[in-house]
Parts: structure tokens; sequence; C-alpha cells
């Protein structure tokens, strides 16, 4: 019996394709994102699930070419510290490209808001929902964007005291990542970390149990 609550199978396709062409992209080729396309990709941000509704995701547009050359500067800092703590890679992590931020045509900054500290429903016992939150609105924004025919990037190698510091955060409020977007050249054809030989992807049957946690 069919689902009449189901999508057809051409629409479940590009749903799925969407998905599974979605990546966390380095590379950009400059141009820029139009008023009306940026204002749908927040708005399938907007539209993400929140623990109590309580939406706690905050997006900073950097329009301001100065403050994005500084955003960059906090990358690279991190950057080098991040790759001294990896010991024998680490002149491997420096040839990673890890940011885009000089390169694409829009930056936002993805923050967890301020006063977060008075939402108790879904977060008494795990208050790290608020973070769970704000992921799905920047994973919306990403499969938003890759159908739109735009890259974007998760950068997350900052401190996140510097970053709050350069965008006059209050305090409580907490940056979780600068998103890279706008066009790219191409998509890669899978993750770069495992096109650059970082990491592999583990298959799904590693990571599924039933009914208790795997030997």
């Amino acid at each position: 019996m069919s689902n009449p609550h189901a999508y057809t199978p051409d629409e479940i396709a590009v749903v799925h394709r969407v998905i599974a062409e979605r990546r966390d992209m380095r590379h950009f080729s400059g141009g820029h994102v139009d008023d009306d396309t940026l204002a749908r990709l927040l708005e399938a941000a907007h539209r993400a699930p929140s623990v109590g509704l309580m939406q706690p995701w905050r997006f900073v547009r950097v329009t301001d070419l100065a403050l994005r050359q500084r955003l960059h500067l906090l990358v690279e800092q991190e950057r080098v510290l991040t790759a001294e703590a990896m010991g024998e890679r680490s002149a491997e992590f420096m040839k990673l490209k890890v940011q885009g931020i000089l390169d694409c045509a829009e930056v936002l900054v993805a923050a967890l808001g301020d006063g977060r500290e008075r939402h108790v429903f879904g977060r008494r016992t795990m208050p790290h929902m608020d973070l769970a939150s704000v992921s799905c609105a920047i994973q919306n924004l990403w499969l938003a964007a890759r159908a739109e025919g735009l890259g974007l990037g998760w950068v997350s190698l900052f401190d996140p005291a510097a970053v709050a510091q350069e965008l006059g955060m209050p305090q409580g409020a907490e940056p979780v990542g600068i998103l890279c977007l706008g066009p790219v050249a191409r998509f890669y054809e899978r993750p770069m970390l495992e096109d650059e030989g970082w990491t592999s992807p583990r298959p799904i049957n590693e990571l599924l149990a039933e009914n208790r946690w795997p030997d």
C-alpha cells in the first residue's frame, strides 16, 4: 500500500541526490550570491528543527573586507597551532586547504545566541542540544546551497573568543562556524579529505548496532 504522505519517486531521488552530493568546499571561484538566493538559503537554515523551539542560531553576514581578512588570519593562526598538535602528521596537515574565506562570494558566521540558559525544555540533562540545533540549521543551509549549485564550507579552525570579539558578540554567545559560500568551478566527487588521502569514510554497518552498543 502506497504512503499518501510520500513524495513522488523523482522528488525522493532529488532529496537523496542533494544529500549524497553535498561537499565541504574549500575551493571557490569568486563571483557573487544574489540577494534573493541568499535570502532563500537563510530561510532554509531558519526552518531547521530546534530543541524546545528555542532557535538558538544566529548568523552574521561579513561584508567588510578588512573583517574578512582578520577572520582569515585567525584561521591561519589556528591552522599552525593545530598542525603543531598533529605530531607526525603536522607537515601533511599543513598541505591541506582548510578555508576559502578570501576566495568565496559570501562569508557567514554561524553562532549560538546568548541567554540560552533560560531554555530548559529538552536541555535540562543535555544542554549541548542547542549546538545540535545550530548544526541542523547549518546542514539545511548546506543542502539548500548545493541544490542552488553553490558551494559551502564549514570552517571551525579558530579561537571562538577571538572571533566573538571581532564580531562584538555579547557574553554567552559563541561562534560555531565560519561558513564560506559561493560559486565553485566544480564540486568534489568525493569528500576532499578522502581525495587528499587524509582519511576514509567508514561504512554505515560499522556505526550501526541493534539494542545495545556494539562490541
